[in-house]
């Protein structure tokens, strides 16, 4: 495993690869808010970062269940920020909202494909903040301190 540490020094790193990976986020299903919650929930670690030949930076999507509600919300919003269309047809209220905070309600099976999507698409980050590293010197530098 690796220390937060690691993550707080590629600041520049990481608001890089966000300008070159928006055409890999605008050919997804998602917007670009929704991308944001992704972001929000997903954790950067360094696998095996003793090893130089072995070592890579994965993504933890273990938290994304955590903000598909309001992935949900944030597309069921009208472009100009009122309320949209409910794809439900349902009329939501307390109860609806609990459900789904809990993973009881919605559309179930979509929220898993989102999930799985929003999954692969962190992954994809993740190597290329590897190969961003790499290419400014800094991956062994970044992966040693991740030792610690």
């Amino acid at each position: 495993m690796s220390d937060s540490n690691w993550t707080d020094r590629i600041a520049g790193e990481r608001m890089a690869v966000d300008q070159l990976f928006n055409d890999q986020v605008q050919a997804s299903s998602f917007s670009s808010q929704q991308w944001g919650l992704v972001m929000t929930a997903v954790e950067f670690e360094i696998e095996d970062p003793d090893d130089p030949e072995e070592a890579h930076i994965v993504a933890d999507t273990s938290k994304l269940s955590s903000v598909m509600p309001e992935m949900e919300r944030v597309a069921n919003q009208s472009p100009m920020g009122g309320p949209g269309g409910d794809s439900s047809g349902g009329s939501g209220g307390l109860l609806s909202g609990v459900k789904d905070a809990l993973g009881l309600g919605g559309s179930g099976g979509g929220d898993k494909q989102k999930e799985e999507e929003a999954a692969k698409l962190a992954q994809a980050y993740a190597e290329k903040l590897q190969e961003k590293l790499e290419s400014n010197g800094r991956w062994d530098t970044i992966r040693e301190q991740a030792q610690s």
